[in-house]
């Protein structure tokens, strides 16, 4: 995953049409949230996009971008070297380099759905937020890209599609984790291609390679792909466009001093019970 990350920093901000709507979207529910952080990660930063916003919003915060891939934090100096007051950390979202405590927002566009053990990230996240902090981030549910892997199930019996975690999963997780107050919502937004190359290039150019277990490890066959495209265009609408249909989640939670002291207490793990996990 951080090499297909790597390879994509100079081609990402070209293709990463979702990724910004999504991060602007995101971005925009702070409107409505009464909070002023003074310490802000942006964890899964990118090339930056979201990382400016923050610092434009909140201009007298310390706001830190963190990523997997070093060449994604090279192209944000590239891109916004006046961001004096934003620091670059390399390092990854399920084992974050920081003390605990160390921020009042972790903010976090599209970078869920890569993590290995969400569970695990959540947990990470609660622990790098001060008491009252909060956690605001956006990820992918299962009927993202639906539309290619119905197509590719046509063609074999390989994944050719990364999966996704359901909305309300994620929501038992950050109960689970020792957060507070969550909220989850969704929408689906549909990007249209001329033509299925052009989606396919346009996952290569921002690193979204397959990354599951049971994907094919050879090269795709001309003819397999030329069954893909046919598969593919029985979605084509009246404008004769190909839709790629994005599940996208959204949620924040907080993390109540209350808590915090329970999770602390000598010796002891204080357990959140939701009869909803572990079902």
């Amino acid at each position: 995953m951080r090499r297909g990350f790597e390879q994509a920093a100079r081609t990402y901000d070209e293709a990463a049409v979702l990724q910004r709507e999504v991060g602007r979207r995101l971005l925009d529910r702070l409107d409505l949230i009464r909070i002023t952080p003074a310490r802000i990660l942006d964890a899964g930063s990118g090339t930056g996009e979201v990382t400016r916003g923050l610092a434009d919003r909140y201009r007298r915060a310390r706001v830190v971008a963190l990523d997997i891939a070093e060449s994604m934090l090279q192209r944000t100096r590239e891109r916004f070297s006046f961001l004096r007051r934003a620091g670059v950390v390399c390092g990854d979202a399920e084992a974050l380099p920081f003390a605990p405590d160390a921020f009042d927002l972790v903010f976090s566009n599209l970078t869920l759905q890569w993590c290995n053990d969400i569970a695990k990230t959540l947990g990470d996240m609660h622990r790098v937020l001060a008491p009252d902090g909060l956690l605001l981030f956006s990820s992918l549910g299962p009927d993202t890209l639906m539309e290619l892997r119905e197509s590719w199930r046509a063609v074999d019996d390989d994944t050719h599609v990364n999966t996704f975690v359901d909305m309300h999963d994620v929501g038992d997780l950050l109960l689970a984790a020792g957060f507070s107050d969550p909220v989850m919502d969704m929408e689906k937004i549909t990007v249209t291609f001329s033509h299925l190359t052009d989606l396919m290039r346009d996952l290569k150019a921002i690193g979204a390679f397959n990354h599951t277990r049971g994907r094919s490890r050879g090269l795709t066959g001309k003819g397999r792909l030329e069954a893909l495209k046919r598969g593919y265009d029985r979605y084509r609408d009246a404008d004769g466009r190909l839709p790629a249909t994005y599940e996208v989640v959204y949620g924040h939670a907080w993390v109540r001093r209350a808590s915090r002291r329970t999770a602390r207490r000598g010796g002891e793990i204080g357990v959140r019970f939701d009869p909803r996990i572990g079902r």
